[in-house]
């Protein structure tokens, strides 16, 4: 039985530093794997701080450039996804301090067009039953998007991103047991209008998967000047 060449292994199955090092070296695919492996995780966390889907793929895509062409500064003493994370969540920040304070919400309103709503997959192809799914669907951004922000943002990070109470603990700059704490709280807010009907669904709310996430990746691609 033949080995397999070593530089044969897929990309999927290496190392983060292997991944890393091949990105750095302009490894088209690598770079990609990363992007895919990142892209629902930061829109979700860059949303929830600025509550607007154009402008959270905007800033994450300006996330993604800025980390990507300074990979050298990845010191891997957090994991890769946590280190995008809190570069994508420091881009946010600084996005909404530039914002004004006060907005003209009429002006606004006409000179600039909803963000595209990408449709909630559907479990079955009865439109009916399609509808009711993103009118839940809807419940729940909503929901989420009314809880005061430091329950949201440990919410989108422990319950819809399923990160480890010590990895979001670092990235807010929190103690673990307050994390804990805003988690227990921000269920209790969620549960009084919509939890405790939709139950599971609510870890789909804010879909970022196919063609919104093929959009950012290939975005974020040409940025960096592959397939110009």
């Amino acid at each position: 039985m033949r080995s397999t060449p070593a530089n044969s292994t897929p990309l999927a199955a290496i190392s983060e530093s292997e991944l890393v090092r091949r990105a750095m070296a302009r490894d088209e695919t690598a770079i990609r794997i990363i992007l895919k492996a990142n892209n629902r995780r930061l829109f979700r966390i860059v949303r929830g701080i600025l509550h607007n889907d154009a402008e959270a793929e905007d800033v994450v895509q300006e996330a993604y450039v800025r980390a990507l062409t300074h990979l050298a500064g990845f010191r891997g003493e957090s994991s890769l996804s946590t280190w995008l994370s809190r570069i994508a969540m420091n881009e946010a920040l600084g996005r909404l301090r530039s914002k004004p304070l006060l907005l003209d919400l009429d002006s606004l309103s006409q000179t600039r067009p909803e963000a595209e709503i990408i449709p909630f997959p559907a479990a079955s192809s009865d439109p009916e039953k399609s509808m009711a799914q993103r009118q839940v669907q809807e419940v729940v951004e909503r929901a989420i998007d009314a809880l005061p922000e430091p329950f949201r943002m440990v919410f989108i990070m422990r319950v819809m991103e399923e990160m480890t109470v010590e990895e979001t603990a670092a990235l807010l700059c929190l103690k673990p047991e307050t994390v804990k704490t805003r988690v227990h709280r921000a269920r209790a807010l969620l549960r009084r209008n919509v939890e405790r009907e939709i139950g599971p669904i609510v870890l789909d709310a804010f879909p970022f998967a196919g063609r919104r996430c093929e959009r950012l990746t290939e975005a974020v691609l040409r940025r960096l000047g592959f397939g110009a």
